[in-house]
């Protein structure tokens, strides 16, 4: 195995009227002044150690704050080296892990890790007042008629999100309508907290198919009925969705629509949510 087939960078020291090359582990540094080292390809274990120490005796004295570390899977055996040298697990991701160390003499400021697991829900409705609901295979709502729910991916919108989940699961084609109210959990999912967003849209399509590895049934029900189960009677959460769904469909209510803005992190467009309905749009923009 090579020593290192990662590419390393140099800094010169002088030492005693001496000019000194000191090897240290390729790295940049992001807008926070701090370094991130990005392990791609093999290296032994022991000289990623001697590297590592050099590396942090200089980024020590270049005053740098915190050390991030990305060891991609097939690097596992330099994990050990690194925890010896005061790294800790920050989060982790299919295909890497990273490590972090806080390099000052002071309490870190160091995010933490992605705390929250985004989930929406669906409220879609036809023109005979039916509502779209499902049986799931498993889990602690197991048996019962509910509404399609479903985790947002990474990198996914939620009002798209919410009509791939619709559609995964029952076959149904839909258009976004609302985000209707949302709430927030925690706990939930690997001790992280959870956000789950009540949507609210229309269907474009009636046929079901239900997508059978996870749900066990679906169908179009009359929302009294549905709204008779022991299941949504007895719980404050379900009636509070019924209740503030059928509220915009009488329009006596009205929750949040996406509009586009430009991403303050790239190029990209991001999703801001919003009352259009309750707004003087669009004259109040840039006002």
């Amino acid at each position: 195995m090579s020593i290192s087939a990662n590419p390393s960078t140099t800094v010169t020291s002088k030492v005693h009227d001496s000019i000194e090359e000191v090897a240290l582990l390729d790295s940049v540094n992001d807008d926070h002044d701090d370094v991130i080292v990005e392990m791609k390809d093999p290296m032994d274990s022991a000289a990623f150690l001697t590297l590592l120490r050099k590396s942090l005796t200089t980024w020590r004295m270049q005053g740098k704050k915190s050390i991030w570390i990305k060891l991609h899977i097939k690097l596992a055996n330099l994990i050990e080296a690194a925890v010896k040298e005061g790294f800790w697990y920050h989060h982790a991701e299919p295909n890497y892990l990273m490590l972090v160390r806080w390099l000052l003499d002071t309490e870190h400021t160091i995010p933490a890790n992605a705390s929250h697991r985004v989930r929406v829900g669906a409220f879609v409705m036809n023109e005979k007042r039916e509502i779209l609901v499902v049986q799931e295979k498993n889990g602690i709502l197991r048996g019962m008629w509910k509404f399609p729910t479903g985790v947002i991916e990474q990198g996914e919108d939620i009002h798209v999100g919410a009509m791939r989940e619709i559609k995964e699961e029952t076959g149904i084609d839909t258009e976004f309508v609302e985000i209707l109210a949302f709430r927030q959990s925690h706990n939930a999912f690997f001790e992280k907290s959870d956000f789950f967003f009540m949507c609210m849209l229309r269907p474009l399509s009636r046929d079901i198919c239900i997508q059978e590895l996870e749900i066990e049934a679906a169908q179009w029900m009359p929302v009294e009925e549905y709204a008779a189960q022991p299941s949504v009677q007895n719980n404050d959460l379900f009636k509070y969705i019924l209740d503030v769904s059928l509220a915009r469909v009488d329009k006596l209510y009205a929750g949040l629509s996406p509009v586009h803005t430009r991403s303050v992190f790239s190029d990209t467009k991001d999703c801001f949510y919003l009352n259009s309905s309750d707004l003087n749009w669009p004259s109040r923009i840039g006002n």
